[in-house]
C-alpha cells in the first residue's frame, strides 16, 4: 500500500475515483496496485468508510 495515499480521506477518494474511471472492481484495483483487498478494507472500515458492493465504493 506504499503506492496509494496514507491519509484515510484520501485513500477512500482515490480508491472510489478509480473505480469509478478504470477498474471494474475492487479486486482489479487491488491486483494493479499489489494491495491485499482485505488490508484495504480493514485500513478504511477502521477509519469509519465501509465497502458497499452493489455500487462498487466505499462510503
Amino acid at each position: 500500500m506504499e503506492l496509494l495515499p496514507k491519509d484515510p480521506a484520501m485513500l477512500m477518494s482515490f480508491v472510489n475515483m478509480k473505480l469509478r474511471d478504470e477498474y471494474r472492481s475492487l479486486e482489479d484495483f487491488c491486483d494493479a496496485y499489489n494491495v491485499d483487498i482485505t488490508r484495504l478494507k480493514a485500513s478504511l472500515e477502521a477509519a469509519g468508510f465501509e465497502w458497499m458492493p452493489g455500487i462498487r465504493q466505499f462510503r
